[in-house]
């Protein structure tokens, strides 16, 4: 997918909350190396440089543009390169990791029960696994959206194809982290609310993300009409503004070696 960093940045602050209060799950004592799975141009893997400084922190993205727009340069404990979760899980086979971090990533990445089990594996003995993700499914933009490209004019241009979350329910999370050993799992859905003043505000939080995938299978033409036709919908379905958009995650917090579970 390619991604566009300004048009993803529009949102910086919204996207940070999540992120801080993921890492304030996270235990400092143990922690030496440290892989953040999607870190895009890399601030946020710079912070959890900054904040356990004595941990060596890689961070991965599969998308040259984000990688190429970081202005983080690469300190003794800092470090990037372009790599698919994929890639880096086929790659690690015998490296463990103290804390294996990603957020607002893992949502493009298909098959969670093999996906999460095959991090999970390269824990650890004392590993901790961070994981923020929106709940697409739930989230009324996305809701509005899969619908639309599964109706006509667009499941035909878009030959049928369509972009289903992958995320699981939090109980078959619970179940995966406990399975893998993992203890101190805590699952939380935290909503983010959103305020916008219009319709457009509310196109452009997605335009950065979920609706990327069908921009690119669509020529300049198709693209205005879809979009002209979204907008319609979100009018719609947020009658009145300001209007508050509730956009769930979900945080995914566990680590091995500590007696004690936890699900809030």
């Amino acid at each position: 997918m390619s991604w566009n960093p300004e048009q993803y940045n529009q949102f910086k602050n919204i996207r940070y909350q999540p992120f801080f209060d993921l890492v304030n799950l996270i235990r400092e004592e143990g922690l030496e190396h440290g892989i953040d799975i999607g870190c895009g141009t890399g601030e946020q893997t710079r912070i959890l440089s900054e904040k356990f400084v004595e941990a060596n922190f890689w961070g991965i993205d599969p998308s040259a543009e984000m990688l190429l727009n970081s202005k983080e340069p690469e300190r003794e404990n800092l470090h990037f390169r372009q790599s698919s979760v994929e890639d880096f899980i086929a790659g690690n086979k015998s490296k463990k990791w103290d804390l294996i971090f990603s957020n607002a990533a893992l949502q493009w990445s298909d098959n969670h029960p093999q996906l999460f089990s095959q991090l999970l594996s390269l824990l650890s003995d004392k590993g901790q696994f961070a994981v923020q993700m929106p709940v697409q499914n739930e989230n009324l933009l996305n809701q509005l959206l899969l619908e639309l490209v599964q109706e006509k004019p667009f499941a035909g241009y878009l030959n049928g194809w369509k972009r289903e979350s992958p995320l699981l329910s939090i109980d078959e999370y619970a179940q995966l982290l406990f399975e893998n050993g993992l203890e101190n799992i805590q699952l939380i859905q935290k909503v983010y609310p959103i305020i916008s003043d219009t319709p457009d505000r509310l196109l452009e939080f997605i335009a950065g993300s979920a609706l990327i995938p069908y921009m690119e299978r669509l020529p300049a033409a198709q693209q205005v009409e879809l979009i002209a036709e979204y907008k319609s919908r979100i009018q719609k379905a947020f009658p009145k503004f300001p209007a508050i958009y509730a956009f769930k995650r979900l945080l995914v917090y566990g680590r091995r070696g500590f007696e004690g579970s936890m699900v809030r």
